[in-house]
């Protein structure tokens, strides 16, 4: 086990040209593809639904001119909105996952390489 430390850390002090870790943008197209892609597809059309259901209700909350519709519609608009923030919330771990996935490729290659 102290080789492999050893030859980390070698293969770390020589990385004078490392590529640059994409951005949070790149990271966001990257959940889209791959074998599991179609379930943040799904999750994130579910979250559009629930978002465009929970501005709906909202406006009814504001148009309400009765106390039991304005409690109606404001509690629906709340319960979709944070719903609907919890979904796409719920993406943020897949992309720190690949975040590592990608690091953890790259020093892999690097070992590889024998830098």
């Amino acid at each position: 086990m102290d080789n492999l430390d050893r030859m980390i850390a070698e293969a770390l002090a020589d990385d004078d040209t490392a590529p640059v870790d994409p951005g949070y943008f790149a990271l966001v197209f990257s959940i889209f593809g791959g074998r599991t892609g179609w379930t943040t597809w799904v999750v994130m059309v579910v979250q559009v639904v629930m978002f465009i259901a929970a501005v709906w209700a909202g406006w009814h909350f504001y148009t309400a001119t009765e106390a039991v519709a304005a409690l109606k519609w404001g509690l629906s608009a709340a319960t979709l909105a944070i719903v609907a923030t919890q979904l796409k919330m719920a993406l943020m771990p897949v992309m720190q996952a690949n975040r590592v996935l990608l690091a953890l490729r790259r020093l892999e290659l690097r070992l590889a390489q024998g830098r």
